[in-house]
């Protein structure tokens, strides 16, 4: 490593929600780290994703959506943490969808320039885009009074144009030793991402509104001794919902949806987590915790 030229920073991703935040974070850090779904607001939490590169490092802090809708405490405490991730930030990345800009990401923007960071406008899921000739005129409008450090058309579930993005973005950040551990991926614990990749299935199986009153709490996350050092994890998840006519959905017919649940999210742990994992899942009623400051503390959120 050639640490005289090496760079090194923090950079923010921000956007509207559903806009493939979590999984450019994931593309750029090679593995995943931060849950994905076709849901809105599947990320709930700060989290940083550690990108290591022979030329640099960037610590990538993905955050929840900014939306103007605030109906519940969740989604205040979700917005004043996306726009916390600002702070002592070398840089942002502005993430929208091709070919769609709308009032959500105006905000983002006004969010970004306020902060005074220079922003990086990733436009992602050119893959989408059927009719490739509208990709120009919209980057033209996109960009059109407004100020942007560099403007990269990507696909990050394909792992389309990431190099140059990463180019531009280590450009950003100072001169610097690697901030993290080269073989680090993240801040979050083995603990937190067990609950995440719970919750990513709680995300993609249930209905449209339903995912929205669950998130997940670990009671029991241990080494089992009994069998070799390290290779067996005994993990205990709570799923919280907020009434009981939730709890039987999430549980399913003979509680078949809860076991898929559970194997789906054991198979993700397993492979980020290089061993092997004994998962167990409850489903509790807790009323009224997405709208209860004091109880989204007690669950994990913060701002």
């Amino acid at each position: 490593m050639n640490t005289s030229s090496y760079r090194a920073g923090h950079v923010a991703v921000i956007g509207r929600p559903n806009v493939g935040k979590s999984t450019l974070i994931n593309a750029l850090v090679g593995t995943k780290i931060s849950i994905t779904s076709n849901r809105p607001q599947t990320t709930r939490h700060r989290l940083l994703g550690i990108a290591s590169f022979d030329a640099g490092q960037i610590a990538l802090v993905d955050t929840p959506g900014i939306h103007r809708e605030q109906k519940k405490a969740m989604n205040r405490m979700m917005n004043r943490a996306a726009r916390g991730a600002l702070d002592g930030v070398d840089a942002a990345l502005l993430v929208v969808e091709a070919g769609r800009w709308d009032e959500e990401d105006t905000l983002a923007y006004e969010t970004l320039k306020q902060s005074g960071v220079p922003v990086v406008l990733v436009v992602n899921q050119i893959d989408k885009m059927r009719d490739k000739t509208r990709l120009l005129p919209y980057l033209s409008a996109a960009t059109q009074e407004r100020e942007f450090a560099g403007v990269h058309p990507v696909s990050a579930l394909k792992r389309n144009g990431l190099e140059t993005l990463v180019a531009t973005v280590l450009a950003l950040v100072p001169e610097q030793p690697p901030l993290y551990d080269v073989d680090d991926l993240t801040d979050k614990s083995e603990r937190f991402l067990a609950a995440e990749f719970v919750r990513e299935q709680l995300m993609r199986q249930l209905g449209a509104e339903l995912p929205y009153a669950t998130t997940v709490e670990i009671e029991r996350f241990v080494e089992d001794t009994t069998v070799k050092a390290g290779a067996l994890l005994r993990i205990g998840a709570v799923i919280w919902v907020e009434r009981d006519g939730q709890k039987a959905i999430v549980i399913g017919n003979k509680g078949e949806r809860l076991r898929e649940i559970g194997t789906k999210a054991r198979l993700q742990m397993e492979r980020l987590f290089g061993r092997k994992v004994f998962l167990e899942t409850w489903v509790r009623v807790r009323e009224g915790w997405s709208n209860d400051e004091a109880a989204l503390r007690t669950l994990g959120y913060h701002d």
